[in-house]
């Protein structure tokens, strides 16, 4: 890329996420719809809406946005890619069966973000909505499900993980099992403890987590992805029964 190139899609970046958080769907996708005049839905996607995701993520952290905010990004952002690049894409066929649940807790807006950064990066994903421990290890069953995602906000349902992953256990085919959540970030060794083969910080993380999930499965990425051990500073606990990516 030329020094011109990199100053006009800088340009593109700053006008994408000021429409963005100024919640104007429109411009939103006028501006997703100029790029894709000289590049394909998979690179505007990686190029564009990616890197905004994650510099909303960042602003939050540093406490320049509200957590309502980033939601609103989120759910823009998904609107736009589902826009361009359809469930119904083939460049969506070949990813692993996912879901992300909230189990046996009453706060939905983390697992929310999550969803939508993972939709707005072009996966595929159930959204269980708040399920109790039985319910979602049905849910998993009747759906094939490969890979779970749990999002939790206090102790005690974090502890549930554990009987959760017993009842996993039982399965034909166990999922890979992420985790996310207030306990997980103030204990470092929580997630080994309950079960989870891995455990993300963030909705970066959980999108890297899943990228790598794919690629060590020889899986479609969606648009792309981190290859390794997927972190940007999501992690995988002690390995758990050999499923570990």
């Amino acid at each position: 890329m030329t020094n011109v190139e990199a100053g006009v899609m800088d340009q593109e970046l700053r006008s994408f996420e000021s429409a963005l958080l100024a919640l104007d769907r429109q411009a939103v996708e006028a501006r997703l719809d100029r790029l894709l005049e000289r590049t394909d839905r998979i690179a505007a996607v990686e190029g564009l809406v990616i890197p905004i995701l994650e510099s909303v993520g960042e602003r939050w952290e540093r406490g320049e946005l509200a957590l309502s905010q980033v939601y609103m990004c989120g759910r823009l952002c998904e609107r736009a890619v589902d826009r361009i690049l359809p469930p119904a894409d083939p460049r969506r066929s070949d990813q692993p069966p996912t879901a992300i649940a909230v189990l046996e807790d009453h706060h939905l807006l983390g697992k929310r973000m999550v969803y939508s950064a993972l939709r707005a990066r072009g996966f595929e994903v159930k959204d269980y909505g708040r399920r109790t421990v039985a319910s979602l290890t049905e849910a998993v069953e009747t759906d094939a499900i490969e890979v779970l995602m749990v999002s939790v906000l206090m102790l005690p349902s974090a502890l549930r993980v554990r009987d959760l992953r017993q009842r996993l256990d039982e399965l034909p085919r166990p999922p890979h099992l992420i985790v996310g959540g207030a306990p997980f970030l103030f204990d470092d060794e929580l997630a080994a403890a309950v079960g989870a083969d891995a455990v993300g910080r963030n909705s970066a993380d959980g999108i890297s987590l899943l990228a790598a999930y794919c690629d060590a499965a020889g899986r479609d990425g969606a648009s792309g992805g981190s290859g390794g051990n997927g972190a940007s500073g999501g992690s995988e606990p002690a390995p758990h029964t050999g499923r570990q990516i």
